[in-house]
């Protein structure tokens, strides 16, 4: 999620034509994730609201320029948790972020996009100047016939006391009238990290199976356990979407599946790693609202 604005950039197409055609949206996921064994005793689930909302605007040429504000509630509940001294690690986690992506076309079907962000990620009660994060994406990809994309692309954030370097996939590929593989949902509860195979039906509706890849990195609280420490957690969603297209601008995304390989972990203020746990595949429900105008 950290890098979830500066993505939705890299996996969008780029599109040509004259200048001054303007795109607004919104979306909104409620989100649960269900109650997971800890491997030491306990349990924990996740409830909460991720909120995208941007503009794009056509500066001719190939060439297109936006930004897009990010903010996420997630509220931890741990139960019984003999895996952290039976105190929950953290609570309430918030997440305020913005975007500015560009993109543009270098010719012969080739397009780059470059996507600068900062983030602040951090438990209520943690101090905003501690919980930065900040960085950019840059991705190259090829347009080839029938409109499908294939590219590839370096992600770099600092902040939280790590630096994180990882390689993208940018994908957009269709096989017949029905079939299409591409990334999935940036602003969907999964997150856009991964491989999604949809199947495109009549009348409006769409279904498609999925992995992806995610990372929640956030400052701990002045007060809690950890003072002022680091939370994270990590997973591999496994998911099928069903959704339904209203309008060209309007569509629900109803999401359904598993976290797997998932851990939790705390570091101190440095970073230097306090406790480590893994927790059983989770259940993971969510709904996506997307309006464009």
């Amino acid at each position: 999620m950290t890098v979830l604005a500066s993505l939705m950039a890299v996996t969008g197409s780029v599109q040509g034509g004259e200048a001054g055609e303007r795109q607004a949206f919104v979306s909104l996921t409620p989100v649960y994730q269900g109650n997971a064994d800890l491997d030491r005793s306990g349990d924990f689930s996740v409830g909460g609201a991720i909120l995208r909302g941007g503009v794009s605007q056509d500066l001719g040429g190939g060439r297109r320029a936006g930004i897009t504000l990010t903010y996420d509630y997630l509220d931890y509940s741990f139960s019984n948790s003999g895996a952290f001294d039976r105190v929950a690690p953290w609570n309430i986690v918030q997440r305020y972020g913005v975007s500015a992506p560009l993109s543009f076309e270098v010719g012969d079907g080739w397009s780059v996009g470059v996507a600068p962000s900062v983030d602040w990620f951090r438990e209520n009660g943690a101090k905003s100047g501690d919980s930065l994060i900040w960085g950019a994406t840059v991705s190259g990809s090829r347009r080839f016939e029938r409109g499908n994309r294939l590219g590839l692309g370096i992600g770099v954030f600092d902040g939280i006391e790590k630096t994180s370097v990882f390689p993208l996939l940018v994908i957009d590929w269709r096989f017949g009238d029905h079939w299409r593989l591409t990334n999935p949902l940036p602003s969907g509860p999964t997150g856009p990290a991964g491989l999604e195979l949809g199947y495109y039906f009549d009348g409006g509706w769409t279904a498609g199976v999925g992995v992806a890849y995610r990372v929640l990195r956030f400052r701990l609280s002045e007060t809690g356990p950890v003072r002022n420490g680091i939370g994270e957690e990590s997973g591999m969603p496994v998911f099928v979407r069903v959704t339904r297209n209203f309008t060209d601008q309007l569509a629900l995304h109803l999401y359904g599946g598993v976290v797997a390989n998932g851990r939790l972990r705390v570091e101190n203020s440095s970073g230097h790693l306090v406790r480590k746990e893994d927790f059983d595949p989770a259940p993971l429900f969510g709904a996506t609202f997307i309006g464009r105008f």
